[in-house]
């Protein structure tokens, strides 16, 4: 299983963060799961890098080149996967990857998770989308998301494409019980 992960590049955050990225890269690399990312080399995706490289774990980087030309991208992978564009590169990673772990971030980050909810949602990325929520990060995004079902934007039943857990160690038990089977597609259009 290769798993897409979308977290934040930013190194100025409460290290509880940096530790769950990081046990969570441990707990992928113990697992045998490679790990697809956006191929930055600090924040959290360097922390969860950082942990998968450590044990041994396959990670691959998909990195605009502006991004490698500004020196962003992480140093110690063995595969980094250059695309000209934003756009390209998160085609790359969705086309590799058979789940999805989405971890704290900023607006990237969420564009990339409310991307993949709208491709699942459409039936053209079927794989589980997990979202640890480390410190109920994520608590305020969803309430607007009920606030979406609530004002029928959003289907209820959609509230199935993705799950919420806590701790690194829910999200790989989430990627070892999720299927892939969904057609959502037939109840996209409200």
């Amino acid at each position: 299983m290769t798993v897409c992960i979308f977290a934040a590049s930013s190194s100025r955050i409460d290290s509880k963060y940096a530790e769950a990225a990081s046990e969570l890269g441990s707990l992928f690399a113990r697992s045998g799961i490679d790990v697809v990312f956006g191929g930055g080399g600090i924040g959290l995706m360097g922390k969860i890098a950082d942990a998968i490289i450590s044990e041994g774990g396959n990670i691959t980087g998909v990195l605009p080149s502006f991004m490698k030309e500004e020196g962003w991208g992480h140093h110690g992978l063995d595969e980094m996967i250059i695309t000209n564009d934003m756009g390209e590169r998160k085609k790359r990673m969705f086309e590799m990857s058979d789940a999805i772990v989405a971890l704290p971030g900023g607006i990237g980050t969420l564009e990339e998770l409310t991307e993949a909810i709208t491709l699942k949602q459409l039936s053209l990325f079927r794989g589980p989308i997990i979202v640890l929520n480390t410190l109920g990060f994520y608590d305020r995004f969803f309430q607007f998301i009920e606030h979406m079902v609530e004002s029928n934007f959003m289907r209820l039943e959609h509230k199935g494409i993705w799950e919420i857990v806590n701790t690194p160690e829910e999200a790989i038990n989430a990627l070892g019980k999720r299927k892939n089977d969904e057609d959502w597609r037939k109840i996209a259009k409200i």
